[in-house]
């Protein structure tokens, strides 16, 4: 039995993450993200590079990829939301002594039919509410029909 994946899929590598490292195309953005990862655990650079889209090559540094990859010690991944073209993850990993984390909200295209990453915003946040200031005459945003002032702002 081969060892388990390292994107914590809880399959073995073989069945998750190895084909793609070789070559297999990945099926949605998430499956390109968890192979990502682990080409991170397993310090196949050569992999990153292949699964960048071409605007994304500029921005990337083999050696300072080459670094992190080989000095931290990669603890897990946390795949927080996956909807269409964008996946919110964390990545866990130790170096030299402390514990880290890379939480990332990625988008991924499809270029000539085969998906990859192109561009991250680093600790994304929430969606800011806003809040709309009520009136005292103003009907009741409760949904009674009556004045703000006589229902909700009594």
């Amino acid at each position: 039995m081969s060892e388990v994946c390292p994107c914590g899929s809880t399959q073995s590598f073989d069945q998750c993450c190895g084909p793609l490292l070789v070559g297999a195309p990945p099926a949605s953005p998430q499956a390109l993200m968890r192979s990502r990862y682990t080409a991170f655990a397993k310090g196949d650079i050569d992999y990153l590079i292949t699964t960048l889209a071409p605007e994304a090559l500029d921005d990337f540094n083999r050696e300072d990829s080459e670094t992190w990859a080989k000095q931290a010690q990669w603890l897990g991944l946390e795949i927080r939301k996956a909807e269409g073209s964008e996946v919110e993850f964390v990545a866990h990993f130790r170096m030299n002594g402390k514990t880290h984390y890379h939480h990332e909200l990625a988008s991924f295209r499809q270029v000539d039919g085969i998906w990859k990453y192109v561009d991250g915003q680093i600790d994304p946040k929430p969606p800011q509410r806003v809040v709309k200031s009520v009136g005292r005459n103003d009907p009741c945003p409760c949904g009674s029909g009556k004045k703000y002032k006589k229902c909700c702002g009594a």
